[in-house]
């Protein structure tokens, strides 16, 4: 704040602050390159997988697969927003962000697979199939992603 006035001064404001940073600007840039690339595959492989489980297994496959599409797609989602939330951070912070990001989904799916595993109206191959094709689908997306995008992995100055 300047003595003169009470007002921020443009670089003391969050937002300029966050705009000053290039490793955030260049995170969410890469955050939004992922999502457009990996939500039409997720959503076909969710798609492939409900006709599948259908066909198979009937009505128990079709909700099992669209329940394991839903908690793929889901946890999917969380890692695009933990990108853009932590973005503006140490590049240091994170990564352990995106590690205990990492590790917090992959419980989270442990637990669900497990809570649903024993509801007779899901099928529950159906549903660890399609959870895992979704989730498998997305990641080869998010890394078509990054290489398309052609953003440094180090940012000089920093």
């Amino acid at each position: 704040m300047s003595e003169a006035t009470d007002a921020p001064t443009p670089a003391e404001t969050p937002e300029a602050a966050e705009t000053a940073n290039p490793h955030a600007e260049i995170v969410r840039r890469l955050a939004s390159a992922m999502l457009r690339t990996a939500v039409w595959p997720g959503v076909a492989t969710v798609a492939i997988g409900a006709i599948v489980a259908t066909v198979l297994f009937g009505v128990p496959g079709l909700i099992g697969a669209l329940v394991g599409g839903v908690v793929a797609f889901a946890s999917s989602l969380l890692t695009i927003w933990l990108m853009r939330f932590t973005g503006g951070m140490n590049p240091h912070f994170v990564m352990v962000a995106a590690l205990g990001g990492y590790i917090g989904k992959m419980i989270v799916l442990l637990v669900v697979m497990t809570l649903l595993g024993g509801i007779d109206a899901i099928h529950r191959e159906s549903l660890a199939f399609t959870m895992l094709a979704t989730v498998m689908v997305w990641a080869g997306a998010e890394v078509v992603a990054f290489k398309r995008t052609k953003i440094p992995t180090i940012v000089p100055g920093n």
